[in-house]
């Protein structure tokens, strides 16, 4: 493994900006309060500025839905973000590179700079094969092939990998080929500050809430769905829900609501800014996960617990292991179940208080951000070890 005097961490996402990706925000803060110095390399927003971090960002491409607008779409993205890459090692080189995905495409942009001496780290979130499999289908196609061929060069060339659990873990080190110490488990929980005062228990109807990017493998359409099941067939007119959020499946999303009869129990709000979202968590009653990726630690449950929220998903392996006690899990797929689980957690105020408490307090012993970034901080001490006195790396 190669090590370098230099201090400097270049953290590069795909298509995504630092102002939507608040696992790179929590990443880049807690490198820049260690000492490191550190820039981000994203798509442009308005809300990419963060203190003590230097952002290089470009234009964002328009969003894709075919298989053409997509290759579009990243490929000006990996072109922009090569540019700017070269651009910092010409006037700032760095000893750290990180990547993150999907998909799985930015290790051709880093493998050239470990001819000069630089670390590659590889922040695995999620499984593109998986991913293209839940939008389109085709296992074992020819595109879910080339996907596994270069999520396992991605695994390869990399120096280090991170990943956000031990489903994905165990995926790196098999589908990978990788030894166990060359993975690094970093948990993706909010911080400490984003747990808010207990709720006291409310009567009357609920609100239920979701909020996230909007991608087929979301799985909106099982929630509307059960909602829809929720109110038609079991009379529960007094529930509402609030959908927030943007992407490729909010027209599909909105014309089910529309079909489905729900258009006045269902509102879609579309992107809103942190604020806005806390808002929103602040005033719901129950948070809703139709996720049905069982490697996937969602990071809605985790904003749910940590807003007193009691949720409902479906009982799968990571999110249970993340939620805990904190919501009601119902048999994957079953919409039947969803919507008999919202019915029960909107009908009882009681039981609402003790499951969010629950959830709360998981967050504060095993989730929050402050519980993960040890471990992050002490990979790169390993890669890139701080010489400046005084500053210290969590034990």
């Amino acid at each position: 493994m190669r090590r370098t005097a230099r201090r400097h961490v270049l953290l590069v996402v795909e298509n995504v900006s630092l102002a939507r990706d608040h696992r790179l925000r929590k990443q880049a803060s807690s490198l820049h309060a260690a000492g490191y110095e550190v820039t981000v390399i994203c798509r442009r927003d308005p809300g990419n500025a963060l203190p003590g971090v230097r952002v290089l960002d470009y234009p964002a491409p328009p969003d894709g839905r075919s298989h053409l607008a997509f290759l579009r779409e990243y490929g000006w993205s990996w072109l922009m973000a090569a540019a700017l890459t070269w651009r910092v090692w010409l006037t700032r080189p760095f000893g750290v590179i990180q990547v993150s995905g999907t998909p799985d495409i930015y290790f051709t942009l880093a493998a050239p700079f470990r001819l000069f001496g630089v670390t590659v780290v590889q922040d695995q979130r999620d499984l593109s094969p998986e991913v293209y499999v839940a939008r389109y289908g085709g296992a074992g196609g020819l595109v879910h092939r080339l996907l596994l061929a270069c999520e396992r060069t991605s695994f390869r060339l990399a120096d280090r990998v991170v990943t956000v659990n031990e489903t994905l873990r165990a995926v790196v080190t098999g589908r990978g080929g990788l030894p166990d110490e060359a993975v690094t488990v970093v948990g993706n929980g909010p911080r400490l500050e984003r747990v808010t005062p207990a709720r006291e228990p409310r009567p009357g109807g609920a609100t239920c809430c979701w909020v996230g990017l909007m991608g087929p493998q979301d799985r909106l359409d099982l929630l509307v769905e059960a909602l829809a099941r929720l109110v038609h067939e079991c009379g529960r007119t007094d529930v509402r829900a609030v959908l927030i959020g943007d992407g490729e499946s909010r027209p599909d999303t909105e014309a089910l609501v529309e079909r489905l009869g729900l258009r006045d129990h269902v509102e879609l709000t579309g992107w809103l800014d942190e604020a806005g979202v806390f808002t929103h968590l602040a005033a719901a009653d129950v948070g809703l996960e139709p996720n049905m990726g069982p490697e996937v630690s969602p990071v809605k449950v985790m904003e749910y617990m940590a807003s007193g929220l009691p949720f409902v998903a479906f009982d799968l392996r990571e999110t249970r292991a993340l939620g805990g006690d904190g919501g009601r899990y119902a048999t994957p797929g079953d919409v039947a179940a969803f919507a008999a689980a919202i019915d029960e957690l909107t009908r009882d105020p009681g039981l609402r208080a003790r499951l969010g408490a629950a959830g709360q307090q998981r967050v504060r012993d095993h989730v929050a951000w402050e519980h993960q970034e040890a471990a992050y901080l002490r990979l790169f001490a390993d890669l890139l070890p701080l010489r400046a006195p005084g500053v210290e790396v969590p034990a």
